[in-house]
């Protein structure tokens, strides 16, 4: 097996894996991330002993119990572009043998669930209520970098996302990925379920106009409107699809939940977010907490 050089994978001078500042030590097997640096401490106040703090960059960490259950709560920052390196990272600590830069011969697999905000597709999930994700579509081009293997299921519901939104022969090639099934089935009917689609930006990418045009000024009309199967696009936001497809790609189990902040459809947006967020934390890690 070969040796990963070290500009490949960079550590610091205490071993630590270079971006989040971490060692394999230093991390839980359930991982929430959340975008938001400050958004760490408002998950962590809720452990019952915090056994490690971190912080490099936007990346801080914080790594405690509740109860007899080991959690890291860990910021990404924004976009899928930070997701590319906390997956990549996160997995190194986990299936590399960082002293000797080899890959392990016994794989782990991390439970990794993101909590953020999010924005709704549909008139019926308003603000302040919950969304967890059953699938992804991602409009960004991270996993393009990536060899992706699709399952029939996403290769089919891809297809016919973009018949629907028409980008076909469009510089926007998206991608469609599931999410874990099981973890999924933790979370209750106050949790929406549907598929998030993540773009790569917050304004044009996500249909706002501020003072630049639009390339695809009806594509948040053809995301409402979408039905696959069951399934509709409930949300759009900025980091689940990459950490879907990064997920299967390294072989770990992945969710999504997203407080809903802003109703595209109605145009409206959350009074308190901070409440709703709050709301989303408790209800998800007493969940976690058990599993």
């Amino acid at each position: 097996m070969s040796k990963i050089g070290e500009s490949e994978l960079i550590l610091t001078s205490e071993g630590r894996v270079y971006h989040i500042n971490l060692r394999p030590e230093d991390l839980a097997s359930t991982v929430i991330t959340v975008g938001d640096p400050d958004r760490v401490k408002e998950v962590s106040k809720y452990f019952d002993e915090i056994e490690f703090k971190t912080q490099h960059r936007e990346f801080v960490t914080h790594t405690g119990r509740i109860g007899k259950k080991r959690l890291t709560v860990l910021s990404s920052g924004i976009g899928p572009d930070n997701i590319d390196i906390v997956m990549n990272e996160l997995d190194a600590l986990v299936n590399i043998n960082l002293a000797e830069r080899k890959v392990k011969e016994s794989l782990t697999s991390l439970n990794i669930v993101r909590m953020g905000t999010s924005g709704s597709l549909q008139a019926d999930i308003p603000v302040d209520s919950i969304v967890a994700s059953s699938h992804g579509i991602g409009l960004d081009n991270v996993l393009h970098y990536y060899k992706l293997e699709n399952t029939t299921h996403e290769k089919n519901l891809q297809t016919a996302f973009i018949e629907h939104a028409q980008l076909q022969n469009q510089a926007v090639v998206p991608y469609a990925v599931e999410g874990s099934q099981e973890i999924l089935s933790w979370f209750g009917d106050e949790y929406h379920k549907g598929i998030t689609v993540t773009c790569p930006g917050f304004y044009a990418p996500q249909g706002r106009v501020v003072r630049a045009g639009l390339q695809f000024p009806e594509l948040v009309n053809r995301l409402s409107t979408f039905q696959f199967e069951q399934h509709r696009i409930t949300n759009f936001e900025m980091e689940t699809s990459a950490i879907f497809g990064l997920g299967r790609i390294f072989g770990h189990h992945c969710l999504a939940i997203n407080t809903i902040v802003a109703n595209r459809v109605s145009k409206t947006f959350t009074k308190d977010g901070a409440k709703s967020v709050e709301n989303m934390i408790q209800k998800s890690l007493e969940i976690l907490a058990t599993h």
